[in-house]
């Protein structure tokens, strides 16, 4: 099930993603957030490693806030989906929602800023930020 206004990303959870309890450990959820992000990106024209070097920007969570609602466990299949909230001239404001199935599984709320080479806030280019927004205000991204 995705959320209105987002893109989505499935993930399967693998052994090496639980703890001893059998539930997926939690700062996991952080590299399927990252995953499902990185996919967005590409499907916005985004390549990371070409950008970065064609640019010289990249991305950095500058806020992380989860809300863990139930466990993942082994083999299960997550999907997640990336809702972005507000762009700006040098970050955006972006809801994940992990979920199992219908459950709600987490729920994070982010800020990501674009950074130069030397990790100082920078604009993002205005084609980017136009893509964006425009993703945004159409309530999703193909």
């Amino acid at each position: 099930m995705s959320e209105p206004s987002s893109h989505c990303f499935a993930i399967r959870v693998y052994y090496e993603d639980t703890d001893a309890a059998g539930m997926v450990y939690h700062s996991n959820y952080l590299k399927y957030a990252e995953r499902a992000r990185t996919e967005w990106l590409r499907d916005l024209g985004v390549q990371q490693r070409q950008w970065r070097e064609d640019t010289g920007l990249g991305f950095a969570v500058t806020r992380c806030e989860i809300d863990f609602r139930r466990p993942a466990r082994l083999d299960d299949v997550l999907n997640v989906a990336t809702r972005v909230i507000e762009v700006g001239g040098a970050s955006l404001v972006a809801e994940q929602i992990i979920r199992r199935e219908a459950d709600e599984v987490a729920r994070l709320r982010l800020i990501v800023a674009c950074i130069d080479g030397h990790g100082r806030p920078a604009r993002l280019p205005k084609n980017l930020r136009t893509a964006m927004s425009a993703a945004t205000a159409r309530g999703v991204i193909d």
